[in-house]
């Protein structure tokens, strides 16, 4: 099932939840990160984290590790990064929006 998610969609990282502000933007999440052939722990991550990360070219979905199946996820859409350098936005798949908007990902 590993090689299905290579072939399917290549992750780099996978959130499982988020925390927002008062005011809608991200305060910081929770993630496994690609680590080689192998996955991260659990890994909180801040807003500026993730805006680097998306970046450098990195990609990451929404999604959830497989019970008793550690190397492997259920992979929902891609985290996006929006917007001009000094007002980017993360969004899921091809929305747009003019805060952060992560769609259905459980809000810690």
């Amino acid at each position: 099932m590993l090689k299905e998610l290579r072939t399917r969609k290549r992750a780099d990282g996978v959130i499982n939840a988020a925390h927002f502000g008062p005011d809608g933007e991200l305060l910081w999440l929770r993630a496994f990160e690609r680590r080689g052939p192998t996955w991260s722990d659990l890994v909180l991550l801040d807003r500026q984290s993730l805006i680097q990360r998306l970046e450098a070219g990195k990609r990451f979905f929404a999604g959830n590790r497989r019970d008793y199946n550690a190397s492997e996820f259920d992979l929902g859409e891609r985290i996006q990064l929006r917007g001009k350098k000094g007002n980017r936005v993360l969004v899921i798949g091809k929305g747009f929006s003019d805060r952060d908007h992560l769609g259905a990902l459980p809000i810690v």
